[in-house]
């Protein structure tokens, strides 16, 4: 790498997340980089950078949220705009991987969508990927570079700790498959663990749960990696409201929030909303759902960035 590339970090983002983008800037020191990103008048997506990138190490911040396919293609067009004005290196730091739930055959003919946005990202030009908590660990063998799975724990748990002080604390997964992420904070919590074992009847569709575990006499904390239409972890909270908790706390890294996610939540047994600003939150969500606290991850994305310019260990932001 040459020396221009280890002096110049340049930190581009599309509409997605500017917010995020602008504080994950102000950590590293640097101005967002000079680009246009918008629309010609039939819709198509159109970019431009507006400054000088010859070998320089870029990142571009963009989560592929909603509306994912809008935003997943500004994240193509500013890869390939910069891979073609020489950028050195090109880091997609996408903060939500969409599509990230798409990642096998759950039926016969259907795709693996995530497999192929990760080709996509690949072909546009990227070198690099940073992401947060991805649904599905695996899904970093879908690309053929780098893939850096950051966790947005840290940032959970010193405020959960706050949160729950003194108190006793059961962490509960909603189902089997993140029994691994409830006991990582399970642990560092000094909490009990207890199960959902969930049965559906078909997508989004929720036929059976039963609670695993003990709760009785203490703060269930229900936690995931996501909140769509929340409907597992308000049948969830039910559950373990009815085995006997004193309160029930949800936290979940990526709000995505769609329809009819807010009325159930305020419908719900859970008394607080613990997530991250992964995903910006829209208005209508802000002004409906106000049990809801946001932290943030862009100080974490920054130190990830920082480490990833300086050539030093991301890993070791985690040990």
């Amino acid at each position: 790498m040459s020396e221009r590339v280890k002096n110049q970090l340049d930190v581009f983002t599309g509409n997605s997340n500017p917010g995020l983008a602008r504080e994950v800037a102000e950590h590293l020191g640097v101005k967002l980089g000079e680009a246009e990103v918008g629309r010609f008048p039939d819709g198509e997506v159109m970019v431009e950078i507006r400054e000088n990138v010859r070998g320089g190490d870029c990142f571009v911040i963009q989560s592929i949220c909603t509306p994912p396919n809008e935003n997943l293609m500004e994240l193509l067009l500013i890869s390939d705009a910069l891979r073609r004005a020489s950028a050195g290196r090109i880091t997609a730091v996408i903060p939500y991987f969409g599509y990230s739930r798409q990642d096998r055959k759950v039926a016969p003919r259907v795709p693996i969508s995530a497999k192929v946005v990760a080709d996509l990202i690949t072909t546009a030009g990227v070198d690099r990927v940073l992401t947060v908590d991805l649904h599905a660990g695996q899904i970093q063998g879908f690309f053929n570079i780098p893939v850096d799975n950051l966790y947005a724990m840290p940032v959970l748990i010193n405020y959960l700790r706050k949160r729950v002080d003194g108190a006793r604390v059961s962490v509960v997964s909603p189902d089997a498959g993140g029994v691994e992420r409830a006991r990582a904070f399970a642990r560092r919590l000094n909490a009990n663990l207890a199960i959902i074992d969930k049965r559906r009847q078909r997508a989004s569709q929720v036929a059976e749960m039963q609670l695993v575990g003990e709760v009785r006499d203490s703060i269930a904390l229900l936690v995931d990696d996501m909140i769509d239409t929340a409907g597992t972890i308000t049948e969830a909270a039910k559950v373990v409201a009815n085995a006997g908790a004193t309160e029930v706390i949800a936290c979940a890294t990526h709000p995505i929030l769609s329809d009819p996610a807010c009325e159930r939540l305020n419908k719900s047994h859970i008394t607080e909303i613990i997530t991250t600003n992964s995903i910006p939150l829209r208005a209508k969500t802000v002004a409906e759902l106000t049990k809801i606290k946001v932290l943030s991850v862009g100080s974490l994305l920054a130190e990830a960035v920082k480490r990833i310019h300086n050539e030093e260990s991301v890993s070791s932001l985690f040990q």
